[in-house]
């Protein structure tokens, strides 16, 4: 079975359904555009795979063209000499551009060969080590927070900071005290927070402010500092901090994750199967986090291809621990032929053979790109800050 085709479509991913569960601060109002990959064989059997990172997305539907012509024409079921070929065979290989690209073709040959093999993706995988895939939604405010919670979701992860933009530093602490008490009191015991601290602290703010929230049982404490120096995480981890440091959205392949895990400057480690290298990376990556006791909570605010990719790898890994799901927007289950259905904040084990998503066509070209400006955060003096 040879690949035949290998294309690139762009979606808006949509913003008008989520007002119900938008706040002022959170970014699952503003919208996002999905990149999705459709790889084509010569027997008609096909796979989706998905690259999806807000504004870049033109520039990774250029990166597919360029890659596609390596893999066109050979074998649909040689992944691994397909992978390897994609990140070798770039003299300047890895960055986000390329990186995303690769991991979308990826999900799209295992989607393949699962269908081929007439078998789900974890399967192939070694199989399910859980019976579900537990997931938690992002949330501004206690009121977006509250209707979370009401829509399913057990895990609530909010943010570190109190504005996106005009950023004080002395105000983060008794800021970020006050919300989380306040989120604490409003939920039940049961339901997990984290923060996500978006990279943005020195280490020294970082542990002040982790201090400030120990005492109401943080599930972790995502990017406390800038992804740039790994190295000063040793910081927060001679602090003796009791909350466990979550990091590793914008880190690429085995290599980028080699110092957090190795040096264990993390108690969790956080790829993105649009970005990290596909289906077949993120296995690597897992498996030598499990080395270290390391647990594996996948970013992933992305479209459907994306999180279906994300429950195969997550069934079948034993460092799980829970799956990051974009807001509920009627996009993500209009662009499937069959959406998938998620049941008290968790899904269980794809049944359908491949990934066990399709997407819609029409809803795709009904759905255009369009630009979403970015996020630009200036300290009280205007000194460009970490947004």
């Amino acid at each position: 079975m040879k690949i035949t085709q290998v294309k690139p479509y762009i979606m808006w991913g949509g913003d008008a359904g989520v007002k119900q569960f938008s706040s002022t601060f959170w970014g699952g109002g503003a919208g996002r555009n999905w990149l999705f990959v459709k790889v084509e064989t010569d027997e008609g059997l096909y796979g989706w795979g998905e690259g999806s990172l807000v504004n870049q997305t033109p520039s990774i539907a250029e990166a597919v063209n360029m890659i596609a012509p390596t893999i066109v024409g050979h074998d649909a079921h040689a992944i691994e000499r397909h992978w390897q070929v994609m990140f070798l065979h770039n003299r300047y290989r890895g960055g986000v551009i390329i990186n995303s690209a690769l991991s979308a073709i990826d999900q799209a040959l295992w989607d393949i060969k699962g269908k081929a093999l007439g078998v789900p993706v974890y399967q192939l995988l070694g199989g399910a080590v859980r019976s579900k895939i537990r997931t938690y939604a992002g949330a501004g405010d206690i009121q977006m927070a509250t209707k979370l919670v009401q829509h399913g979701f057990t895990g609530i992860k909010t943010h570190g900071w109190y504005a996106d933009k005009d950023v004080e530093e002395k105000k983060v602490v008794p800021w970020l005290r006050e919300h989380i008490a306040g989120l604490r009191e409003a939920l039940s015991p049961d339901v997990d927070i984290m923060i996500d601290n978006h990279g943005r602290s020195r280490p020294a703010l970082a542990i002040k402010q982790i201090e400030a929230v120990e005492e109401f049982n943080v599930l972790f404490f995502e990017e406390p500092i800038p992804p740039d120096n790994p190295e000063c995480l040793k910081g927060l981890r001679a602090a003796g901090l009791k909350t466990e440091i979550a990091a590793g959205e914008r880190a690429f392949n085995r290599w980028g994750f080699r110092p957090l895990i190795e040096e264990q400057l993390v108690d969790i480690i956080q790829p993105d199967i649009c970005h990290c290298g596909g289906i077949s990376e993120m296995r690597r990556i897992a498996a030598l986090a499990e080395l270290y006791g390391i647990q594996v909570a996948p970013h992933n605010p992305k479209g459907p291809v994306a999180t279906a990719a994300n429950l195969h790898v997550c069934a079948s890994i034993p460092n799980f621990m829970t799956l990051e799901h974009v807001h509920p927007v009627p996009l993500f289950d209009q662009v499937q032929t069959s959406p998938m259905k998620m049941i008290d904040g968790s899904y269980a084990l794809p049944t359908a053979p491949g990934l066990g998503v399709d997407l819609r066509e029409d809803v795709i070209a009904a759905n255009p790109y369009r630009f979403r400006p970015v996020i630009q955060a200036f300290c009280a003096d205007g000194t460009p800050a970490h947004p």
